[in-house]
């Protein structure tokens, strides 16, 4: 009965430990956004500056994500894990503690790569920790702790910060640490991986795993429907404080939306997992991305604030609810063996999506269109990701894993 009770309770213990990391993850995805204001003021930013103080943050993902996949599937996904922690921890505190422009982009681009290998490693584990019908739930409640982490950075923003806009970068430092050593004691090596050490496989069926017959097309599909999701998702990420503001609406009444955008974005994590484990991907999908371009056009059209928190909680609800449904889709795609690699790689290229959003959004931004025309520009790519997921599930669907 021992053994027993301790096997069940492992799945338990892995994703409790993955919703942790996911939720520090998000309190630095959203840090910047939150200090944007302040920190503009402190080191005199404009816009086009601003965006690449963002942008410079999800560059590091890029490389962060494919590498932390790929290392992941050769050395394990905890000894990964734990270094990553350790140095989106590290340059959080380093971020707080810059004193020049090029001292903070430095700061976020190794920020950014710590946090990016550490995403497709969460998924990785958190899936093959759960049984196989549990297995999206399993990873929305991992990615439910990246809104939950935006949240908590929401909240700390609320606060009259001023001058200690750098606040919000040392609690995104500390607690990293602090975790990063529960994680060395607690944490379990994946039993998948386990089983498959010693099967290593070479460069060449690595790549015939992600782009073989029966491959290529899923994670072609796969990889545009990442792109153009993250575009839209870390726009909203990094810029809605500031969009709001610009419309008029005070600093606390920002903080409230961007709350519920997070509050919204857990729900919709949660929710979407569970209808993909009850076999309504194909619904979770036309939910998610119809929701998102009606949140959209709230956001950017409303002047009402109780309009503009409902939107808000849409806009995070199916947002974050439709990078759930490629989250939760990718490790289903491949085998043990390229798992964390194959996720890697699709958070990668969603990575560029996320770098790109912000940094177009300045530069829309900087050349007057406003807060519409901003959001007008954003919808197009959001029917090219939902064409792409619901043809990447028929592939799914029709095709032997």
């Amino acid at each position: 009965m021992r053994d027993s009770s301790s096997s069940s309770s492992k799945p338990v213990l892995t994703i409790g430990l993955c919703f942790l990391v996911a939720l520090l993850e998000g309190l630095d995805l959203q840090a910047t956004g939150i200090a944007a204001p302040h920190m503009a003021k402190a080191f005199a930013l404009t816009p086009a500056m601003l965006g690449w103080v963002f942008s410079a943050g999800l560059l590091g993902l890029l490389p962060g994500a494919f590498i932390g996949g790929w290392l992941a599937d050769r050395l394990g996904r905890k000894n990964i894990l734990i270094v990553a922690v350790l140095l989106f921890g590290g340059f959080s505190l380093g971020t707080a503690l810059a004193d020049s422009y090029a001292t903070l982009l430095v700061a976020r681009l190794m920020t950014g790569l710590g946090l990016g290998a550490a995403l497709p490693i969460l998924i990785a584990l958190a899936s093959e920790a759960a049984p196989e019908q549990l297995r999206s739930t399993a990873v929305s409640i991992t990615y439910c702790g990246v809104p939950l982490g935006g949240a908590i950075a929401s909240i700390i923003g609320m606060a009259p910060l001023g001058e200690d806009w750098r606040v919000v970068f040392y609690v995104g430092g500390i607690a990293p640490i602090v975790i990063a050593l529960v994680l060395v004691v607690w944490l379990k090596e994946s039993q998948a991986f386990r089983a498959q050490t010693g099967e290593k496989i070479a460069g060449q069926g690595m790549l015939a795993q992600l782009f073989g017959p029966g491959h290529a097309s899923r994670t072609l599909l796969l990889w545009v429907a990442c792109f153009f999701t993250l575009t839209v998702l870390y726009m909203l990420l990094n810029w809605l404080p500031s969009l709001l503001i610009g419309q008029g609406f005070s600093r606390p009444q920002a903080g409230m939306v961007q709350i519920l955008f997070n509050l919204g974005g857990a729900a919709g994590s949660f929710l979407t997992g569970r209808m993909m484990d009850k076999g309504h991907a194909r619904r979770a999908v036309f939910i998610a991305y119809i929701g998102m371009l009606a949140a959209l056009a709230g956001l950017g059209l409303s002047t009402s604030f109780a309009f503009m928190l409902v939107a808000g909680f849409v806009a995070g609800y199916c947002a974050i609810g439709g990078q759930l449904v490629l989250y939760a889709l990718a490790p289903t795609l491949y085998s043990t063996q390229v798992r964390a690699t194959g996720v890697g790689a699709s958070v990668a290229i969603g990575r560029l999506g996320s770098m790109a959003g912000p940094l177009a959004a300045g530069q829309i931004l900087a050349a007057g269109t406003g807060v519409g025309g901003l959001l007008l520009a954003a919808s197009p790519g959001l029917v090219v990701a939902a064409v792409a997921a619901r043809a990447l599930l028929a592939r799914r669907n029709r095709q032997p894993q």
